[in-house]
């Protein structure tokens, strides 16, 4: 945005100067025709003139030279249509003359001053473009005596204006020396040309077209800029005179020597431009299918690569690529030919038993031509197949065909044998690539779903005088479904969840991170456990895939009243142990998963349970991989046995009952490596202290 305002400003500043150039050209020459003397110094016009040029100068240096998205027929085309406005103005203006015809205004002398000034002004512009669009194609290949050069040349010029500033009798004597020295420097730099040789053929023709055009222009502009002014007018100096001016001539004769310099260098290079870009497009073809294992994304992609580059680096008229496999994985990818007319000519050879490529039986490449001149109804006369190994085993044939006879030569041959070669690399590359990224992105899921799980699980749980809290979980692998946690609801009463998510990995744990925003949505609101597992029900058949289910038992411990509500829903049933009969029970009642029934019939599945409890009471809550553990056996831990192993701690601190249930598991599986994830909360109620 700073550069557009620039540029803006440089170029509102060059037409305020022009005109400041014309006012004051037209008063001195309309003083001194009258006798009077000028109002306006008669130095003061060469000096806009220079300023003129000087902010034309930085015009064109922030448009053209500091714009790198230009290319090097965008410079082209800036000098082209810069000289295009150019001449059609100067043309407008011859018009109007020729309309005007022989009437006194067209022979005055204000008014042949004044169109002399359009047209040194456009001619200036014009040259300008063309100095900095030059300037971007000779420094496209810097070296330090080339930019010393080009400095020299460019100061020395900017210096020249001051030239123009003095008197000319005074410097007369120095004129062609220093003009001289602005040709000779003028013509070593022209002799730069190395941006020609990265053009391409279309391209070349796009150049010669502008350059012509551009001298065209130049040759109009130097004319008309040119145009015969009275005599007299000269003679007594009251008109500036660009043919004087060293900055305009040396400018005039630089632009002038490198567009046609450029122009025969293209001009010349075009017959060999085939050449070179036939050798460019190889050596970036090559590159194509060295690079693309890391830019494709399945093993496809690398075979239709392969595919575009063989038959533009030999020129085919079409291919196909055969991938060898079982009935299901056997692949045949094509280009520029159907799958029929492929089949037709693997068909054609088998019968004609040509002992090659094509049946996988030899690896040596071979021209198979002259086997196409049997076939009927075949527009390919020329063919070359070619075999595609990975790891040793030849996965496949790459076939090229020509429409004409004898159309592949012997670099040919050898330029293709080297894609094929390199494209077995890259597909062998590519596959090991994908198996390492497979292996990598499994990895890195793991951690994200650890992580998360890890962010799910409460770091505290609540805390209540009324009764003691405590859970532990353990997953078989890097991550588990099961999920437990608290959440106080007022001062009486505090919600206790624990839920079992169906699946593994990943899925398992963003679920868990759904049932944890219910939870803690809707256990402050919900009136009851019967209401929020409705609710919850809810909510997850709008995230679960079909098939998917959470199972969770809902608690809410109201302390005012010491009773219990809860509600199952497909969970493991809890193992309370009542401190007044001094026995443990599982607590039977029914329920279905969450996300099962995926309707608002589900509440008909609810069942909401309340139980009174008392000091010294253990309710203890868990999933199933705690009585689904297995032995060296195979044998189940069980329920029996989680009640004998509560019974033997029931007197103990949540802590120690918990502490003693996971040592009792670990004995019994007799191994750390758990089949299941482990998950137990154990709440044990006392008085008030």
């Amino acid at each position: 945005m700073r550069t557009k305002a620039l540029t803006r400003l440089l170029f509102t500043l060059a037409v305020f100067t022009w005109l400041a150039l014309v006012f004051t050209d037209l008063s001195i020459l309309f003083s001194t025709s009258n006798g009077l003397k000028p109002e306006v110094a008669t130095w003061l016009p060469r000096l806009i003139l220079n300023i003129y040029i000087v902010i034309l100068f930085y015009y064109y240096k922030f448009k053209i030279e500091r714009d790198e998205s230009l290319n090097f027929i965008d410079l082209l085309w800036r000098v082209f249509a810069t000289g295009l406005i150019s001449t059609v103005i100067s043309l407008l203006l011859r018009l109007v003359e020729t309309l005007l015809g022989g009437t006194k205004l067209t022979s005055h002398f204000l008014y042949i001053e004044f169109t002399y000034l359009i047209n040194l002004g456009l001619m200036v512009s014009v040259l300008l473009c063309a100095f900095m669009a030059w300037k971007r194609l000779i420094l496209y290949q810097k070296s330090k005596w080339l930019i010393r050069l080009w400095t020299f040349f460019e100061a020395g010029m900017i210096l020249s204006l001051l030239y123009n500033s003095l008197s000319y009798p005074f410097v007369q004597q120095y004129y062609e020396y220093v003009l001289g020295l602005f040709v000779f420097v003028g013509l070593v730099l022209s002799g730069n040309m190395k941006w020609v040789a990265y053009l391409n053929f279309r391209q070349k023709w796009t150049g010669l077209l502008l350059l012509l055009l551009t001298i065209f222009y130049l040759f109009y502009i130097f004319i008309t800029s040119g145009s015969l002014v009275p005599e007299d007018l000269l003679v007594s100096q009251r008109v500036i005179d660009h043919s004087v001016h060293i900055f305009i001539l040396s400018l005039m004769i630089f632009v002038s020597m490198y567009s046609i310099f450029s122009f025969l260098v293209i001009l010349f290079n075009l017959p060999t431009t085939s050449v070179f870009e036939q050798k460019l497009e190889e050596v970036v073809n090559f590159q194509r299918i060295s690079q693309s294992i890391q830019t494709e994304q399945n093993e496809e992609s690398v075979y239709n690569i392969l595919l575009e580059t063989s038959v533009s680096t030999v020129f085919a008229d079409a291919a196909w690529l055969e991938i060898n496999g079982s009935k299901e994985s056997h692949r045949l990818y094509t280009y520029e030919i159907s799958e029929k007319e492929a089949r037709d000519i693997i068909d054609h050879l088998a019968k004609q038993q040509v002992r090659g490529l094509l049946d996988q039986n030899q690896d040596k490449t071979r021209n198979l031509s002259k086997h196409l001149s049997s076939l009927r109804g075949s527009r390919f006369r020329s063919i070359l197949a070619y075999p595609i190994y990975v790891k040793g085993d030849n996965i496949g044939t790459l076939a090229l065909l020509k429409e004409l006879p004898e159309g592949f030569n012997k670099e040919m041959n050898k330029i293709v044998s080297t894609f094929a070669n390199q494209a077995g690399i890259s597909i062998e590359n590519f596959r090991l690539m994908e198996e390492a990224l497979q292996n990598e992105r499994y990895k890195e899921e793991l951690k994200i779903a650890k992580t998360v799980q890890k962010s799910l699980l409460p770091q505290q749980l609540e805390f209540d005088d009324h009764f003691d809290l405590v859970a532990f979980s353990e997953s078989a692998d890097e991550v588990g479904g099961d999920y437990y946690d608290s959440l106080r609801i007022n001062e009486h009463q505090t919600a206790l969840i624990i839920a079992d998510v169906s699946g593994k990995g990943t899925t398992a744990a963003f679920h868990m991170s759904q049932m944890k925003g219910i939870f803690h949505s809707l256990a402050q609101g919900c009136t009851s456990p019967e209401d929020f597992m409705f609710r919850a029900n809810q909510a997850l058949i709008r995230c679960l895939e079909r098939g998917s289910f959470i199972s969770a038992i809902f608690f809410v411990i109201d302390t005012e009243t010491k009773k219990v509500k809860y509600a199952r829903a497909g969970h493991c049933p809890v193992l309370y142990y009542n401190s007044l009969t001094d026995k443990a029970d599982y607590f039977k009642d029914k329920g279905v998963a969450l996300g099962m029934v995926r309707n608002k019939s589900y509440k008909e599945f609810i069942q909401q349970n309340e139980f009174t409890y008392a000091p010294n009471d253990v309710m203890v809550l868990y999933t199933d991989g705690i009585t689904e553990a297995k032995s060296v056996k195979g044998e189940q831990f069980g329920d029996d046995r989680l009640n004998q192993v509560l019974c033997e701690v029931k007197t103990l601190s949540p802590e120690q009952i918990q502490e003693h249930l996971i040592n009792r598991l670990y004995a019994f599986s007799g191994t750390d490596n758990i089949d299941d994830d482990y998950t137990t909360m154990i709440v044990k109620f006392k008085e008030r202290t």
